[in-house]
Order: structure tokens, then sequence, then C-alpha cells
């Protein structure tokens, strides 16, 4: 016997379309395999949510199914012959309106790799339809799957170096692969990469989506980006500060001779030319090397007394022109 797939959504049948997509995010989470790995009845209630959402979130197939109810899709005058609208489980997701309001990563699936020195991407899986509407296509068109969207987090290296990672990847039917990602040199936090062919299935024949990843980058912990500068603090001794030296820096193309000019304080910047971010496309950013004098621990009477002596032959007032 047909489901009632008002029933199975546990809604009403003047239910709103806001009803639908509430009701269907509260039981996707109660039934989904991933939350009930005991239950052998959970997968096959989540098929049959899956398949009710999917005609219920519809408001033309709704339409149809109101009028004629499970035979609907038989319909000659109301709609596609041999199940073109495809009422039943899928891989993949492709909901309508709403659907980009389901936050899939509070019940699909768990981050996959390490750490980001192991070569890994932290993933969060959140799988979303997009862009929200489907595209009209002429009849008997095979129309392409829906985009899938995602996050992925890389190491601060790997952003600015470029280099690939691999993604583990959990689809909807609860399928885990691995996908291996080229970055490019140079990309910065927020931008996305796309992986044609990787989001969603199509339902008559078509070709895939795409799946559209955002990038997040983790902090360095000397390194900062603005733009396509790089930004570090580099700690000097007092001598080096005071007399001039000669002082070895890291950046993305290796190790550089800096030069500190006699008399350099604390707070100084130092520019190193070209050896900041260098994107694909444009010009290098520069290093910007800022100066911080450390001072020796446990100075001793004598040497405490020299610095006493130096403020007295040199008197000044640093703080001249520190105002609220």
């Amino acid at each position: 016997m047909p489901q009632d797939y008002y029933k199975v959504m546990g809604v009403p049948r003047d239910a709103s379309q806001a009803d639908i997509q509430k009701a269907y995010r509260e039981l996707a989470r109660k039934y989904h395999p991933d939350m009930n790995p005991n239950d052998r009845g959970a997968k096959k209630k989540f098929q049959e949510l899956q398949a009710a959402f999917e005609v219920l979130n519809d408001p033309q197939k709704r339409e149809m199914y109101d009028r004629y109810g499970s035979s609907f899709e038989t319909m000659g005058a109301g709609g596609p012959r041999g199940g073109a609208w495809g009422t039943g489980p899928r891989s993949g997701f492709t909901g309508r309106e709403g659907f980009e309001d389901i936050d899939l990563s509070q019940f699909f699936g768990q981050r996959f790799g390490g750490e980001p020195e192991a070569g890994f991407a932290e993933v969060f899986s959140r799988f979303r339809s997009g862009p929200g509407r489907t595209r009209r296509t002429r009849p008997g068109t095979p129309r392409r799957g829906e985009d899938y969207h995602q996050e992925i987090t890389i190491p601060f290296n790997t952003a600015v170096n470029g280099g690939e990672v691999r993604l583990g990847l959990q689809r909807p039917d609860a399928t885990e692969e691995t996908l291996s990602v080229r970055i490019p040199a140079g990309i910065a936090e927020g931008k996305k990469i796309r992986l044609r062919g990787q989001g969603g299935p199509s339902l008559g024949g078509g070709p895939p989506g795409d799946l559209l990843l955002t990038v997040r980058v983790t902090p360095h912990p000397y390194f900062q980006r603005r733009g396509n500068h790089l930004h570090v603090k580099v700690p000097v001794t007092l001598a080096e500060a005071a007399l001039g030296a000669q002082v070895d820096v890291p950046t993305p193309k290796g190790m550089v001779s800096l030069r500190v000019p006699p008399g350099t304080s604390s707070g100084t910047k130092l520019r190193i030319k070209g050896h900041g971010v260098a994107p694909a496309s444009g010009p290098a950013g520069d290093l910007m090397a800022e100066i911080q004098i450390v001072l020796p621990k446990g100075l001793d009477d004598a040497s405490r007394e020299m610095i006493r002596q130096i403020d007295a032959r040199y008197p000044q007032n640093p703080r001249t022109d520190l105002r609220w």
C-alpha cells in the first residue's frame, strides 16, 4: 500500500512550505543512519523521508500528488511518465526553496583527515543545494545535477605556496570517498574552488553538478597576511639593534639575510621586497619585518648600572607623542 507522504513527514495536508522544511530538518536528524548506527530500520525511514520531502517541497509535484495521490507520476496529462520526477530515494540532495537553511553538518558525517601538517584538509561536511531554485529547461532536456557547497580548511603555508591536499567526503547516502584537491598559490580566505562533476547527480541522465569548496585558512603562529603582503615580528638582541647586524629571516622562498641598521628601535619595520605572497597572476607582495628588541634575562647589577649610564648620557622621552 502506497505511503502517505504527509504522514511520513508528520504534517497536515495544508502545511506550509516552511512547516514541511522544518519537519524535514527535525526528522532527518532523527533518522539519519549516522545518528542510528544500531537501528537497521533508520535507513529505510530516512529514504522514505527523502522521497516524501522531494515531492512535498516542490509546489508542482505537491499539487499533482494532492490531486492524483501516489500515482501522479503516471498521469499523462499531468506530468511525465515513468517516474521522470524521481520520487524514490537518491544519493545527493536536490531540495528547492529554503533548503540552504538546513545545516547538514549537524547530522551528516564527521571531519576527515589528520592535522594540516600531515597534508590533510580539515573538512566541515556541509552539503547544501544551490543556488536555491531549479533551472528551467525545455521538456525532455536532461537537467544538470545540483551544486553542493562545503568548507575546507587548509594550512597557512599551503594557502601561500599552493599545493595539494586530500579531502575526505561523506556523501548524503553515507558513502565515503577521498578526493585530491589542488590549491593554487596565493589563494585567500573565503575564495572558492570548484570541483566539476562532484556535486549532485542528474535526475534525467544529464551531467552531475559541481562541488564548490569555500576556503578557510588556519592562522600562522608568527606570520600574518594582509593582502599579498606578509608581516612577521623579528626578535633581535640589544647589541644587534644598537650596533647593527645581519639576521636570518624565514620567508616563503627560503631564508634571507636581513640588514638591521645601527640604532634600530623596537617597532621599526624593514621591507623585504618580493618575498610576500606570490599569486598565480599578478606581482608578488613584500615581507614586512617588524623589529622587536629582546633584553637578556637576569641582568646583574653591573649591567643594570651600564644601562642607567647610557640613559643618563642620552636623555630622551620616547612617549612625547603618545596621546589618547
